[in-house]
C-alpha cells in the first residue's frame, strides 16, 4: 500500500507533485535524468503522496528516467502524464507507474482554436482513454485543461462521464491563472455537490494567487493539491509546495504529515537544477524569512520569537539571523556581541550605533561581522585615548 492509499484512507489532503512535469515545463529549464531521480527520491523523503514524474510517451530520456524511478520502490504514488489517447497510456504503463493523469482541454476557446474539435469529440476521446486505463488496474486523473474558462455545464458533464468511465478524481486546472480565491471557492464547491468527485486543485501563478485560489478549493472541499517546489512551471509558476504545506497547516489548522525541516534542502537543489535563483525573499524558504534588521522587530524576536514568526525556522530548514544594518537598534547589536563574546552596555551600544548606520549608508548593505568588530574596536581605541566613556564616534 503506497501513501496515496493510505492517504485517502485516512482522509487526508492529498499533496500531488508535478516539478518533474510541469515544474520542468518552465520554460528554459531541463533536468538531468540523475537530477530527476534525486528530486524524485527527496519529495518521497518528505512524504509527499503522490509525484507526477513526467510525459512517457516523448519516449528517450524522459522515458528512461521514469521507468528508473519507478524502478525505485518508492513509498509514493507516481503518475506520468498523457494526451487523451491509448497509445500515450501504453507508455505510462511500460513504465511501471501505477497511476495515470489522462489530460485533454475542455474550454470552448481550446476546443475551437488548440484541439479544432469538438464538446463531443472532447468527451469521446476522454472516455475511450479512461476506459483503456481502467483496464490496466492503475489509478486515473482525469485533467480538464483550462478548466476555469469552461463552460461549468459542460465541466459537470466532463466530470460525470469520466467518473462513469473509471477515473478517480478530476484535476480542476487554473491553467492560466486567471482565478481568484472567492470565484474558485464557489466553483470547485458546486462541482463536488454536482459530481460527487474528488478534485484536484492545479493552480498557476499568473496573477500571484495560485496558492491563495489551492486553499480556497480546499476549503470548498477539494482533497488534492497540486504544487511545484519553489513554484515552478509553465509562465508565473504553479502553486509552490512548500508556501502550500505551512500555508495548510498554519492557516487551514490542517496537519498533512509533510517534514517540512527539508524545505530549504530541497527548494535549493531545484533551484540549482533548474537554473532559478531562490530569490531571498521567497516566501517560506527565502533567507530573508528569518532574518531580521529592524530595531523593533529585532527587539521583539529577541524577547520572544512569537512577536514576528509564525513558525520556528527549524521548521523550514532555516537559522534565525539578526542583521546589522541601518535600522538596527541597540538590543541588536547587544545581541551580535554576545555572540562574539562580548558584552556590551546599553550605553556602549548606543553610542556604536550612529557609526554603524553610517557605514551601512555608505555600503548600501548590512554590516558583515568583522566590519562590526572593526567599527567596536575603533570605539575602543579611542575610549582609551581619551580616558574617558563619552560618546566618541557618534558625531564624527
Amino acid at each position: 500500500m503506497n501513501r496515496l492509499t493510505k492517504g485517502l484512507e485516512k482522509k487526508e489532503i492529498i499533496i500531488v507533485d508535478t516539478t518533474l512535469r510541469d515544474g520542468e515545463q518552465t520554460a528554459g529549464v531541463v533536468f538531468s535524468n540523475q537530477e530527476k531521480i534525486r528530486i524524485a527520491k527527496m519529495l518521497d523523503e518528505i512524504g509527499v503522496h503522490q509525484i507526477e514524474v513526467g510525459v512517457p510517451v516523448m519516449g528517450g530520456n524522459e522515458k528512461a528516467a521514469i521507468k528508473e524511478i519507478a524502478a525505485l520502490g518508492l513509498n509514493c504514488s507516481l503518475m506520468a502524464w498523457n494526451r487523451a489517447n491509448i497509445d500515450d497510456i501504453k507508455h505510462s504503463l511500460d513504465c511501471g507507474v501505477d497511476a495515470v493523469a489522462i489530460s485533454i482541454s475542455t474550454s470552448d476557446i481550446h476546443i475551437k482554436h488548440k484541439l479544432n474539435s469538438t464538446r463531443e469529440q472532447v468527451l469521446e476521446n476522454m472516455v475511450k482513454a479512461t476506459e483503456f486505463a481502467k483496464k490496466h488496474g492503475v489509478y486515473i486523473s482525469v485533467n480538464a485543461e483550462d478548466s476555469s474558462r469552461t463552460d461549468l455545464d459542460f465541466l459537470v458533464k466532463f466530470a460525470l462521464a469520466a467518473k462513469k468511465a473509471g477515473a478517480d478524481r478530476l484535476r480542476y486546472c487554473d491553467t492560466i491563472g486567471i482565478l481568484e480565491p472567492f470565484k474558485t471557492y464557489e466553483i470547485i464547491a458546486s462541482l463536488i455537490d454536482k459530481t460527487g468527485m474528488d478534485i484536484e486543485m492545479h493552480t498557476h501563478n499568473d496573477f500571484g494567487m495560485a496558492t491563495a485560489n489551492a486553499l480556497a478549493g480546499v476549503r470548498a472541499g477539494a482533497r488534492f493539491i497540486g504544487v511545484t517546489v519553489n513554484g515552478l512551471g509553465e509562465r508565473a509558476g504553479n502553486a509552490a509546495l512548500e508556501e502550500v504545506l505551512m500555508a495548510l497547516k498554519y492557516i487551514l489548522n490542517k496537519d498533512h504529515g509533510i517534514q517540512t525541516q527539508m524545505f530549504k534542502e530541497i527548494s535549493e537543489y531545484v533551484a540549482r537544477a533548474s537554473g532559478r535563483i531562490l530569490p531571498p525573499g521567497k516566501a517560506i524558504v527565502g533567507d530573508n524569512m528569518f532574518r531580521h534588521e529592524s530595531g523593533i522587530h529585532a527587539d521583539g524576536v529577541i524577547k520572544f520569537p512569537g512577536t514576528y514568526e509564525v513558525f520556528s525556522p527549524e521548521d523550514v530548514g532555516l537559522e534565525r539571523q539578526i542583521v546589522i544594518g541601518k535600522h538596527s537598534g541597540s538590543k541588536a547589536i547587544m545581541l551580535k556581541f554576545r555572540e562574539y563574546g562580548i558584552s556590551l552596555t546599553e550605553k556602549e551600544a548606543t553610542d556604536l550605533l550612529p557609526a554603524i548606520r553610517r557605514a551601512t549608508v555608505e555600503m548600501k548593505r548590512p554590516l558583515f561581522d568583522k566590519e562590526i568588530v572593526y567599527i567596536y574596536e575603533d570605539y575602543m581605541h579611542k575610549k582609551l585615548e581619551k580616558g574617558t566613556d563619552a560618546n566618541l564616534i557618534s558625531t564624527e
